[in-house]
């Protein structure tokens, strides 16, 4: 499971970053790419990296906002042309099936692919599989904005090898069948249960991303001893009247969070142009001052879960 940052500006694209977009990269767990919001020119950063979009199947929209969105009705397009011919489930506030029917439409965009929309009123669960569930929380932001916490299922322990060492059995099928949790009958006879050969479960990953907001106490539930919490962090303590103006996030409140919710990382995003090259320094500098493990992100920064400094 990786985190890959598309854009991490604020607002408007700039020299330095593109506007808001994250990909979470689930190929070894179901070989899908997830795409947290699509800011302008999001494929064109998709271009620079290894992503392919027929492997995007589901896009989370925070907010309507269009440095959130514009980018979507040319990623969709560009999906089909280049193979995507697989379902894709787009979530996002009431409004999104709008925009985006209307963008193909005037546009006479046809798309080899159903996109199945999702469109949220309220928080709550609005995915859940056999390898992972999402639940989406509702943020504090001048229009209607969700956060979303991506949990993935405890994964099946490892095969106790050592322990079937005094059975002789070679590489093979038995092995397979006994790592699946199967009952085998060996050439002599011996009946073994695969259940009493694999070690404990593995706990999954839990990943945050908490787009545009004040700080709300639905943040927490969505942030909570997650792996990695994604944070909007637009403005510094300098500023912290003007973000609250415009709804958003501090270094600082990110941090506050991160620290209250037992958080193993925090990655800093969403950044003011104000911010330009290292002065983006400062936000880190004040986030690290309440939590350590923080981090100010930069586009097409890679992050593997669980976060290691």
């Amino acid at each position: 499971m990786e985190l890959e940052f598309l854009g991490t500006g604020a607002g408007v694209p700039s020299k330095g970053r593109n506007v808001s977009s994250t990909a979470l990269k689930l190929l070894d767990e179901r070989n899908e790419v997830w795409l947290f919001d699509v800011g302008e020119a999001t494929q064109h950063q998709i271009l620079e990296t290894t992503i392919r979009p027929r492997k995007i199947t589901k896009i989370f929209i925070t907010h309507l906002h269009g440095d959130h969105i514009f980018g979507l009705p040319g990623l969709l397009s560009s999906r089909a042309n280049q193979g995507g011919n697989t379902p894709l489930d787009l979530y996002g506030p009431v409004g999104i099936k709008k925009f985006v029917e209307t963008s193909l439409s005037v546009t006479g965009t046809k798309l080899g692919y159903k996109i199945n929309y999702v469109e949220l009123k309220n928080g709550g669960e609005i995915f859940n599989d056999k390898t992972f569930s999402v639940t989406a929380g509702k943020l504090e932001h001048r229009i209607t904005c969700f956060g979303y916490r991506v949990v993935e299922k405890p994964r099946t322990g490892e095969l106790l090898v050592d322990k079937l060492a005094e059975y002789h059995i070679p590489n093979g099928p038995v092995y397979g069948k006994l790592k699946a949790g199967e009952k085998v009958t060996l050439s002599d006879g011996t009946e073994l249960d695969g259940k009493d050969f694999i070690g404990p479960d593995k706990p999954g990953k839990t990943v945050a991303i908490i787009s545009d907001t004040r700080y709300t106490p639905e943040i927490d539930k969505l942030a909570d001893h997650a792996d990695v919490v994604v944070h909007e962090s637009t403005f510094s303590d300098d500023d912290k009247k003007l973000a609250y103006n415009y709804f958003h996030s501090t270094a600082t409140s990110a941090a506050k969070v991160a620290k209250k919710c037992h958080a193993k990382g925090l990655l800093l995003t969403h950044i003011s142009a104000r911010y330009t090259g290292k002065s983006a320094l400062v936000l880190q500098n004040e986030a690290r001052k309440i939590f350590d493990n923080s981090r100010v992100v930069n586009d097409f920064d890679i992050y593997e879960v669980p976060f290691n400094q």
